[in-house]
């Protein structure tokens, strides 16, 4: 769940729940002071019949005037009436119907008599006006909250949208692209914090990477002569008559060495020009064609370990570096021979916009998240690592998708192609 969204919920439930017992609050306050009202207004004629009965020493009459209603009986000898105030219904004569009200019961006493007096007055505008102001409230209610929908779809979304938006280069981020982060204006500190902690940031990565790709790319540029002069040196040495076995040996052994550590060599080269975007000769290639061209250079390797090749090719048109190119589909191949099996089985199959080359090998799948990092292998392979990531890095440079499953007993690499030619 995004922030913003969480941040959302949990505002307006919490608003929701303060408008709700805010509104219960209010309602029953108000209808507590109308009450109150009404039960001042008994006391009042409660207190007029009082004074009538002192001074004119005999009960008012009984009336039954539109809100009102006061009535009279008289207690036996030995009763009591209490006085109390209660909810009752008043039945209104002129409407001919009954309405919600509220009565004092109390007594009066005149010579030796005492008489009940109950007055009973319509609380029906007072229901009313509660009524009325619980639907106010219940407006302003839905109304705050629909308010608080709208500020929090729109004026959060925008609030929010500078940090989305270095959100969304940041997961676009790659070393090799050299673009600069740009970020929107914003008068938030925090974003404009962030804002300059990622730049700051991009700074010093992209930095530390160049001078990384510049130490490996003249690493691997001086390593070439004496390199060169070691293989020179080692040739002139094994063709020497005077040598025993075991000194052939080591000196074989030594050779060996050497050629893996030359072909490393050139291949962090062949990677930092790749990163770098130093081979530019790119051209209209047919990558079936090419294809063919290399399954036919490849078939001595396919005899000499009894695999079974099996090709399906459609034509493919596709613009970039033939060099490339053909580093690409050697190691794609090389890789499913190195890593078969004896009497195994290799497939190729070109279809519009894909090229799968799937073969058999060990009865389990390789890590599909270090596949293609730089030195993965098998313990038992004796390549460099690199040639997947090589292959891999091509792809990048052409935005190709390159990807790898495994569907016993086929170890497949998926390429496919993203151009717009």
């Amino acid at each position: 769940m995004k922030l913003a969204q969480k941040y959302n919920r949990v505002n307006l439930f919490t608003s929701l729940i303060i408008l709700v017992l805010s509104g219960a609050v209010y309602y029953f306050a108000i209808h507590y002071i109308l009450t109150n009202k009404l039960d001042n207004d008994l006391k009042i004629e409660e207190q007029e019949i009082l004074a009538s009965v002192h001074e004119y020493h005999k009960l008012p009459l009984p009336s039954d005037f539109k809100d009102q209603k006061v009535s009279y009986h008289e207690l036996k000898k030995g009763d009591t009436a209490d006085r109390s105030f209660s909810n009752t219904w008043y039945n209104n004569p002129e409407e001919k119907e009954t309405e919600p009200g509220r009565s004092l019961n109390t007594s009066v006493k005149l010579g030796e008599k005492e008489y009940a007096v109950t007055i009973t007055k319509s609380s029906l505008e007072a229901e009313d006006l509660v009524r009325l102001i619980f639907l106010i409230t219940l407006g302003i209610i839905v109304l705050l909250l629909i308010s608080l929908i709208a500020v929090n779809r729109f004026v959060l979304n925008s609030l929010w949208r500078p940090f989305y938006e270095i959100l969304k280069q940041l997961k676009a981020f790659n070393l090799a692209d050299k673009n600069e982060f740009s970020v929107q204006h914003t008068q938030v500190d925090e974003f404009q914090e962030l804002n300059q902690s990622v730049i700051s940031m991009s700074n010093r990565v992209r930095q530390d990477y160049k001078e990384l790709k510049t130490f490996t790319d003249n690493a691997s540029h001086e390593m070439m002569t004496p390199l060169a002069v070691i293989n020179s040196k080692l040739d002139t040495l094994i063709q020497t008559e005077a040598l025993t076995d075991k000194q052939g040996e080591l000196i074989e052994d030594v050779y060996l060495a050497v050629n893996k550590l030359s072909r490393l060599n050139q291949s962090l080269l062949l990677l930092a020009k790749i990163e770098n975007n130093l081979i530019k000769d790119e051209e209209d290639i047919a990558l079936d064609v090419l294809l063919a061209q290399k399954l036919r250079q490849f078939h001595e390797l396919f005899v000499a370990n009894e695999i079974e090749v099996e090709k399906q090719l459609e034509p493919q048109q596709l613009h970039m570096s033939k060099y490339l190119a053909d580093i690409l589909l050697n190691n794609l191949i090389n890789n499913a021979i190195r890593h078969n099996r004896q009497k195994g089985m290799i497939k190729i199959e070109l279809h519009a916009g894909e090229l799968t080359v799937s073969n058999t090998g060990l009865p389990k799948a390789l890590d599909s998240y270090h596949v293609f990092e730089r030195f993965y292998k098998e313990n038992s392979s004796e390549g460099t690592g690199l040639g997947l990531a090589i292959t891999q890095q091509i792809c990048n440079l052409y935005h190709y998708k390159l990807s790898y499953s495994y569907q016993e007993p086929h170890h497949i690499f998926t390429l496919k192609f993203y151009q717009d030619h």
